[in-house]
């Protein structure tokens, strides 16, 4: 999610590129992402909860679409992703008896109907969109009244170090900028969400060079997409200073990479109209449900 400085703008082309790309070494890389979405289901145990339509929002591979569909045997799944390549791992790798769809779609204009979804689930996706309230005004124009939204994503704190070394390369944004909990909590509120509840943790992984940070950002496509990035491969000398930078952090002879990762859940209370620039209302279009 961009700030308001234009130059960490997500470009959707080269976020869709870089997950085209990863698709198929994705779940080799994702360790985090995978521990996220389990903890995210693990609070679906204090829910009383039983969907028949669950969408599942930047679902990659299909990692937590398994697991959803585990978790609820008898409900139908919408695996929704900005990337084909990820729809494609996913389909070959889902179980014979799950009852998934598959839909390429983008969180910020969602391709379904009006209160179609009881349970709407986005593990750490929310963060490559642009306008978190276009997000969380379509999630709750899909959502029926009183169904669930389950999210992660990613907080300010996120990646701190490899932004500081990058400081020390040039200006440019290398690191994506993320909303605070505190925020998130307020969209949620403008957006009409019933009893929405934010938590915080912080996730340490560490590497024994930079290298291996970058490669596994690269795996899982989590590369730079701002507006304002360099553009093309870091020279030798560049990356040569970004290595350098990165080593002030290391402890015990590893690099660290922290991850601040915000929980979220909140129920539905039906779509609500987005005010316009002149003061009018947009009432949200009812779209077609189109899976594969």
């Amino acid at each position: 999610m961009s700030s308001e400085d234009p130059s960490f703008h997500m470009e959707k082309r080269a976020v869709r590129r870089a997950f085209e790309q990863a698709a198929a070494v994705y779940e080799t890389s994702a360790v985090l992402q995978d521990q996220v979405g389990a903890q995210l289901i693990e609070r679906l145990e204090l829910v009383k909860l039983e969907p028949q339509w669950i969408l599942d929002v930047g679902s990659g591979t299909g990692l937590q679409s398994r697991r959803l569909n585990r978790r609820y045997p008898k409900a139908r799944l919408l695996a929704l992703d900005l990337a084909s390549n990820m729809l494609q791992q996913a389909r070959r790798r889902r179980g014979w008896r799950q009852r998934q769809h598959f839909c390429q779609g983008d969180a910020e204009s969602l391709p379904l109907a009006t209160a179609s979804i009881d349970l709407l689930y986005a593990n750490m996706s929310i963060q490559w969109c642009n306008d978190l309230d276009q997000v969380l005004h379509e999630f709750a124009r899909v959502l029926r009244p009183g169904g669930l939204l389950m999210f992660s994503t990613l907080g300010p704190d996120t990646l701190k170090e490899l932004r500081q070394a990058f400081a020390a390369v040039n200006d440019r944004p290398h690191v994506s900028h993320f909303i605070d909990m505190h925020d998130i909590g307020d969209a949620l509120v403008r957006q009409g969400y019933e009893m929405p509840v934010l938590d915080v943790e912080h996730y340490q992984l560490t590497y024994a060079a930079v290298d291996d940070l970058l490669r596994d950002l690269r795996h899982i496509g989590a590369t730079n997409a701002a507006a304002g990035r360099a553009r093309g491969l870091l020279t030798p000398r560049r990356l040569q200073v970004l290595r350098q930078a990165y080593e002030g952090f290391r402890r015990d002879a590893r690099l660290p990479a922290t991850y601040e990762v915000v929980y979220g859940h909140a129920w539905g209370s039906g779509p609500r109209a987005l005010p316009r620039e002149d003061g009018s209302v947009a009432v949200p279009l009812t779209r077609l449900h189109r899976h594969a």
